[in-house]
C-alpha cells in the first residue's frame, strides 16, 4: 500500500518533481531496510517531514503548480495516515463513565482549488486549514460545542442527536446522575454504568444506596435525596413531602374517609349495617392490639386491623406538628376502650399515610367487618385476605380513575340490579398527578403480591369476580367457603 502511493505519487506530479520524489523514495527505502522496528518507525515520521518539505519547497506561481503541489501534499498524507483505523462511536452504556461516544476529526488539510462552503458560518472556505468531519467541512473555529458553544479542539468529541460536544459537556448533559447522592453514577467492575430505577417514579440511584442505610417513603418507597429532608415519624418511619401533603394524622380526620367508603360499600349493595369505630393509632398500639386479637390473618408489617375483642387501645386525636429536624412532635394520644356489641369491636389504621393508602387499608378492613357481620365462618386466609384486596383495589381504582367512588359503586350496581338509584356525582376534587400515580404505584403492590394469602388470594378472588360480579361470587363464598370457577 505504501508502495502505491508513491507510484501514484509519481505519475501523478510534473516531469520536472520527479526527481525529488524518487530520489526521496530511494533513500526511504534504505532507511526501511537498515533500521530496526523502532527506528523504522521513527525514519517513517522523518522521511514525511523531509518529504512535506521537499514537496513544498517547489511552488510556482502559476495555477497548474499550485494544483501540483496540492495533490503532492494530499498524496504524502496518505501515505502517513495509511495504518490510522477509523473511530466508531460506542454507546455510553458499554464504556465507562469517563468514556463517552466520540469520533476522531480527521487531521487539518489543505484546501483544494474547488470552492467549499462552511458548515458553521456558511463562509467560504480560501487557502489555509479546515476540518472535514460530520460529512461537513468547518473552519477550525466554526466546528464548535453544542452545548458550551465554545472551539472543539481536542482530539476527540461526543456525538448526540448529530450535534458535536466537548467530552466534558457531554458528561454534564448526559451521563446518569444519582437522585439521591446527586453524583455521577460510577462504573461497575466490568466498566458499564449501573443504576437502579424506581418502576414508578423513574428515581435513578447507585447501587450503594441500597444498603448504605439510605431512609425511604413509608408510603411511596422513594428513596431520600441528600438535598431533601423527609418528615421523621415518633416510630421512626419517613416520610416524603408529596406523602405529608395528603396523609391522615388523626382520628377525627379519618371520619370523613370512612364515610366516603361507606357510601361506597353502600353503592356495592353492601352496607355495613353497625356504626364500627375507625381509630388512628400509632405502630405500637397497632402491635399490641394485634397481639391481643385472636381472629384475622395478618402480614408482618400490619398496617390495618379489624378487632373482634374487647381491649383498650390509645388513638390519636390531633394532629401533630412538625418540629426542629422535621421531626413530629405534640401527639397526644387517649385510651380508647372497645366494647363487644357484634362480632366488630374497632378497626385500627396506622396514622401517617397519605389519604389514597389509608382509604385502601380502610377498605380492605371494611371488608372484614362485611364478612363478619354477614356471617361467612371459616374462610381460609387465601380467600378472605383475597376477596378483602379485591375491595381495596376496586375502591382504589375508583379513586384514581372515575374520580369518584360512587361512580365505580353505580356502575357495579347497575350490571346485577337495575332498580338501583345512586347519584353519580362526585364529592372530591380532582387528584393531583402524584396521587394518581400514587394509586397506580399501591394497585401494583396489591397485584403483585407474592404471598400466598394476599397475592394469590387476590389473583383468585378477581378472576372469580371478573367471570361471575361480586354478588355471585359473594354468595358462592358463603355456601362453600371458596371462589367460584
Amino acid at each position: 500500500m505504501l508502495y502505491w502511493n508513491w507510484t501514484h505519487l509519481i505519475s501523478s506530479v510534473s516531469s520536472q518533481r520527479r526527481a525529488i520524489v524518487c530520489e526521496l523514495k530511494l533513500w526511504f527505502s534504505e532507511v526501511l531496510e537498515t533500521c530496526s522496528i523502532g527506528e523504522k518507525l521513527m525514519g517513517f515520521q522523518s522521511s514525511g517531514a523531509i518529504m512535506m518539505e521537499a514537496g513544498m519547497k517547489v511552488i510556482h506561481q502559476t495555477t497548474r503548480d499550485l494544483e501540483e503541489d496540492e495533490q503532492l501534499a494530499r498524496a504524502l498524507q496518505e501515505s502517513l495516515n495509511t495504518d490510522s483505523p477509523p473511530r466508531q462511536n460506542v454507546p455510553v452504556e458499554n464504556v465507562p463513565s469517563e468514556r463517552v461516544p466520540v469520533r476522531e476529526p480527521p487531521p487539518l488539510l489543505f484546501p483544494s482549488s474547488g470552492s467549499r462552503t462552511c458548515a458553521g458560518c456558511n463562509n467560504r472556505i480560501g487557502h489555509g486549514r479546515f476540518l472535514s468531519c460530520m460529512d461537513s467541512v468547518w473552519h477550525p473555529q466554526c466546528f464548535r460545542c453544542f452545548a458550551c458553544n465554545k472551539p472543539i479542539s481536542e482530539y476527540e468529541f461526543a456525538m448526540h442527536e448529530d450535534q458535536p460536544y466537548h467530552k466534558s459537556c457531554y458528561k454534564d448533559f448526559f451521563h446518569p446522575k444519582c437522585d439521591v447522592c446527586k453524583n455521577f453514577i460510577p462504573t461497575n467492575r466490568n466498566g458499564l454504568i449501573e443504576y437502579r430505577a424506581h418502576p414508578f417514579w423513574m428515581q435513578k440511584y447507585c447501587p450503594s444506596h441500597e444498603d448504605d442505610g439510605t431512609p425511604r417513603c413509608c408510603s411511596c418507597e422513594r428513596m431520600e435525596p441528600m438535598d431533601v429532608k423527609y418528615i421523621t415519624l415518633d416510630d421512626g418511619r419517613k416520610l416524603c413531602l408529596e406523602c405529608l401533603n395528603s396523609s391522615i394524622m388523626d382520628t377525627p380526620e379519618c371520619q370523613h374517609l370512612y364515610m366516603d367508603i361507606q357510601e361506597f360499600f353502600e353503592g356495592l349493595n353492601m352496607k355495613v349495617e353497625q356504626q364500627v369505630p375507625i381509630l388512628l393509632v400509632e405502630r405500637q398500639a397497632l402491635n399490641e392490639a394485634l397481639e391481643a386479637e385472636k381472629n384475622g390473618h395478618h402480614l408482618p408489617e400490619t398496617r390495618g386491623l379489624c378487632l373482634s375483642e374487647e381491649q383498650i387501645v390509645r388513638t390519636i386525636l390531633r394532629r401533630p406538628i412538625i418540629g426542629p429536624g422535621n421531626r413530629i412532635i405534640d401527639m397526644i394520644t387517649a385510651p380508647y376502650k372497645l366494647e363487644r356489641r357484634c362480632e366488630v369491636t374497632a378497626i385500627l389504621i396506622l396514622y401517617g399515610l397519605p389519604r389514597l393508602q389509608t382509604g385502601s387499608i380502610l377498605a380492605h378492613e371494611m371488608m372484614h367487618a362485611y364478612l363478619r357481620l354477614k356471617g361467612f365462618r371459616s374462610l381460609s386466609p387465601q380467600v378472605e385476605e383475597g376477596i378483602c384486596q379485591v375491595l381495596s383495589h376496586m375502591w382504589l381504582e375508583s379513586e384514581i380513575i372515575f374520580g369518584s367512588s360512587v361512580n365505580v359503586a353505580s356502575t357495579s350496581v347497575a350490571s346485577s340490579s337495575s332498580s338501583s338509584s345512586i347519584p353519580t356525582t362526585s364529592k372530591k376534587g380532582a387528584k393531583t398527578e402524584f396521587e394518581k400515580k400514587l394509586g397506580a404505584f399501591i394497585k401494583h403492590q396489591i397485584e403483585t403480591d407474592s404471598s400466598e394469602a394476599y397475592g394469590d388470594g387476590f389473583r383468585a378472588a378477581i378472576r372469580a369476580v371478573d367471570r361471575y360480579g361480586l354478588r355471585s361470587t359473594l354468595n358462592h363464598m358463603k355456601m362453600t367457603g371458596s371462589f367460584p370457577y
